[in-house]
């Protein structure tokens, strides 16, 4: 084969390596901090109380001041490397769109699946945290007035079927990625446990919105 029939194909190197490597960490870090998250604001479930205790932890160790935004930098980052292989023209999209109805793949429909969520999270989860960063204290009270209030409770359960659909393909791919499932029947397991896991999250996220709808903050 001669070079100029070569030429045209892209080698992977070590800026890449390094690309996959930060996507792969910040990815991780993402999903546990989203878990750890939904857990946490859960606790409006079992009383206000315990919400308003554990912000008032992060809060008076300056852990919200500064982890808050230190997430939305890994956030960002991860966004900006992942942006890589999306496309962002409608003609690149349109393609995504049509390859996958075509292929009908499980893999690439997830993949179609994590681009899109990853848009809407994007935005959506920068406007939430800009909300509530410059809005401290954090407290039930304030949570559920903002839900209450015109179009938030659509915007949150927007975000949270987004995030939960995002979170749970992302760490599932990174599994698979990285090597740690196999193929065949170590997939179909972990497939498995990720609709499992996707439903119990969304149980909870649901849940704790419509806490939030019902709570009185008179």
């Amino acid at each position: 084969m001669s070079l100029d029939a070569t030429m045209h194909v892209y080698r992977r190197g070590r800026r890449d390596a390094i690309y996959e490597w930060l996507q792969m960490i910040f990815g991780a870090a993402l999903v546990v901090f989203m878990w750890c998250h939904m857990i946490l604001v859960s606790s409006v479930v079992i009383s206000p109380k315990i919400m308003n205790a554990i912000a008032w932890f992060f809060e008076a160790t300056y852990m919200a001041q500064l982890g808050g935004p230190v997430i939305f930098l890994v956030f960002l980052v991860h966004f900006v490397i992942a942006a890589r292989k999306i496309p962002f023209t409608w003609a690149g999209q349109k393609a995504a769109i049509e390859h996958t109805k075509m292929m009908k793949h499980d893999e690439t429909t997830m993949w179609l699946v994590q681009m899109i969520t990853a848009m809407v999270v994007l935005v959506m989860g920068s406007i939430h945290m800009w909300v509530v960063l410059t809005d401290l204290p954090i407290t039930a009270a304030k949570s559920a007035a903002r839900i209450q209030t015109g179009w938030w409770m659509l915007f949150y359960f927007i975000l949270l079927f987004c995030v939960e659909f995002h979170v749970s393909v992302g760490w599932y791919r990174i599994l698979v990625k990285w090597g740690v499932i196999k193929a065949g029947e170590d997939r179909m397991k972990t497939k498995k446990l990720e609709k499992r896991l996707l439903y119990i999250m969304l149980g909870i996220g649901t849940a704790t919105l419509i806490r939030f709808w019902f709570l009185n903050i008179g």
